[in-house]
């Protein structure tokens, strides 16, 4: 979990609105200059009190976390004996070599890391995380804004332990804590065994070429209806005619549903389009976001795919009538779809909340 701290220190009017948001929106910590602004948080929200260029006060009161900047870093003995229950962390700005030694240092050794990068490149912030990969604090990053919150989460694919962002108008808040939980929650897959199949004629089907490199046992789910889907594989495993294509996958008809990186949405394959998220799904339900680069809709011959749960609940799949497109079993087994017979098994996701525009809800459908 990514943390989130809001910092309220050159807000005016809107302080007590955004404090409010925090809290209500679970921010992981508030961040101000003065304690009075900490005062009456519930022990969810950390209470960080950062002072630049002002003097310490005489009490913390309810100051769970002090970050202090290079010219005070000569007082923390003294302070951490005098105020045993508050932990302590360092500001580091970054401008050039020098400074971002002393911001590696300070993430491998400090409790709190919080770290400012002048420069736009991300590359001194890659060397920071690779620099303490192995350290037990955290890192909380300054950004700018949302956008720049979600690079930072995703740096070095582990990204910043946490963003320290300054909101400039009540909603940032619920924002920022809306991407750092972009991360999608895994799947429960389901073994499904098929019943039939059936050559169904020609159609139109899209290949779903992502900006990722899928893993062997990876791929998106696509399915006819929207409670039923069934794992495909991508193009990562070796084909007698072709080069692997460990980018893509080769989804089905372009009307079939797949889930996006968003909100657990759903999309058909013909929205899908450069800069669109798909999520990739692997054998034990292991999810991620990827982004789309683009999509290739043909005409093709199709094949169709009925399978069915232990429960009774059904999936069909209709792909691309050719015996390289495949699907994946339990266990990882790739299975090839023009060889698929009744009584081979096969992995899906069965939703159990109806569809309408993408979005989950409950109403009377009947998709068949």
């Amino acid at each position: 979990m990514k943390l989130t701290w809001i910092d309220v220190r050159s807000l005016k009017g809107a302080k007590k609105a955004v404090i409010e948001e925090s809290v209500h929106q679970r921010i992981d910590g508030v961040v101000s200059n003065s304690p009075s602004d900490l005062k009456g948080l519930p022990p969810t929200v950390k209470k960080v009190l950062f002072l630049q260029g002002k003097e310490l006060p005489a009490e913390f009161g309810p100051v769970d976390v002090v970050i202090l900047s290079d010219d005070r870093l000569g007082e923390r003995a003294e302070l951490a004996k005098a105020h045993p229950t508050i932990e302590f962390g360092r500001f580091v700005e970054i401008v050039d070599a020098e400074s971002l030694e002393e911001a590696c240092e300070a993430s491998r050794q400090e409790k709190w890391a919080v770290l400012l990068f002048r420069d736009p490149t991300k590359i001194p912030l890659e060397i920071v995380l690779a620099a303490a990969a192995r350290a037990e604090g955290s890192i909380i990053t300054v950004a700018a804004d949302v956008e720049e919150a979600t690079i930072i989460f995703g740096v070095l694919e582990h990204g910043s332990d946490g963003v320290m962002m300054a909101p400039v108008k009540v909603g940032d808040a619920t924002a920022l804590k809306a991407s750092a939980l972009a991360q999608p929650d895994d799947l429960q897959l389901t073994e499904l065994e098929v019943v039939r199949t059936a050559h169904i004629g020609m159609g139109e089907r899209a290949c779903v070429d992502t900006c990722s490199h899928f893993r062997e046992d990876e791929g998106i789910l696509v399915g006819s209806h929207s409670k039923g889907m069934i794992l495909c594989v991508s193009e990562t495993h070796p084909l007698p005619y072709m080069p692997t294509r460990p980018f893509r996958v080769n989804a089905g008809a372009i009307m079939s549903y797949t889930i996006s990186g968003e909100n657990d949405r759903t999309n058909y394959l013909s929205e899908l389009k450069a800069g669109s998220k798909v999520l990739a799904v692997d054998v034990k339900g292991q999810t991620r976001v990827v982004t789309v680069g683009r999509v290739k809709i043909e005409s093709r011959p199709l094949i169709s795919i009925d399978a069915v749960a232990p429960d009774g609940r059904t999936a069909n799949l209709i792909l691309q009538d050719d015996w390289h497109v495949r699907v994946l079993g339990p266990g990882g087994v790739v299975l090839n779809s023009t060889e698929l017979k009744p009584g081979d098994k096969v992995l899906g996701y069965l939703p159990t909340a109806d569809r309408h525009v993408g979005y989950a809800i409950d109403e009377f459908c009947i998709e068949k």
